[in-house]
């Protein structure tokens, strides 16, 4: 048992050490590199969910759902992206009407599109050091939650969803989110906007865990342990970036708030 969870971690760690210099670099090399990270990681996670749900209208669902983000993270005017997200949706229900999983597979639709296309929007709008951030925050989320988790343990989260998820560690992993939010803001030069990413950090903890929740939740009724075995020691792609995506519409409606606010 101790040898396979080593060998899990070597293999995790191996991945980790590979996959994030490759995300911060194209998140810094500009907007085409930023652009052909969202749409590798929206063709993947477009498979990966309909995959999931796997039946006879797999293709036409991946193509679905690969449409409607390639039309976010290309930025088109709102009224065209949402439109389209609309459409497919009601396309989609009408196609996949007779199948047992309808609202999953409608619901890939915005829930892939729209996530993805925040993270762009967050680019465009703010820069790359806010997606860094960003990401970095919630990438914060799942390393406190697990540090905390696994050695304080105590009450369970959502035991039903996730028998692993503890209130320790979601705590630990807002604690860790709230630090290095803080920190970043010292470091280079932020510290008017410290209060705002402090705060902002605890709440995308919270939003972050929620859809790590509601990823456990659809793999548990689908009967999955991971989205994908894409990823090395990780599972899915779907698996690494639930929080990163269900958090990001959030995150962007926020800052647009505080920039509206601030002005």
């Amino acid at each position: 048992m101790a040898k396979s969870k080593l060998n899990s971690f070597i293999k995790r760690l191996v991945t980790t050490l590979i996959l994030v210099p490759v995300v911060v670099g194209c998140v810094l090399g500009g907007r085409e590199a930023v652009s052909l990270l969202a749409l590798g990681a929206a063709a993947l996670l477009s498979w990966e969910w309909a995959h999931m749900l796997r039946g006879r209208t797999e293709g036409f669902a991946a193509l679905s759902y690969l449409l409607a983000t390639v039309v976010a993270v290309m930025m088109s005017p709102y009224y065209i992206a949402g439109g389209t997200i609309i459409v497919l949706s009601l396309l989609g229900g009408f196609c996949w009407r007779r199948d047992k999983h309808l609202f999953l597979r409608v619901l890939g639709v915005p829930y892939i599109a729209i996530g993805i296309g925040s993270i762009m929007a967050l680019y465009i709008s703010y820069g790359a050091g806010v997606v860094l951030w960003y990401m970095c925050a919630v990438w914060a989320v799942d390393i406190g939650g697990y540090l905390f988790g696994s050695t304080l343990h105590g009450p369970k989260l959502a035991p039903r969803i996730s028998p692993n998820k503890t209130w320790a560690g979601l705590f630990g992993g807002m604690l860790l989110s709230v630090t290095i939010s803080w920190c970043a803001c010292h470091w280079f030069g932020g510290d008017k906007y410290m209060a705002n990413a402090v705060i902002l950090a605890g709440i995308i903890t919270v939003i972050a865990q929620i859809g790590d929740l509601v990823e456990s939740a659809m793999k548990r009724h689908l009967g999955l342990k991971d989205s994908s075995n894409l990823i090395p020691g990780h599972g899915g792609i779907f698996d690494r970036i639930d929080g990163l995506i269900f958090a990001a519409p959030f995150t962007y409606g926020l800052l647009q708030i505080m920039k509206i606010a601030f002005e």
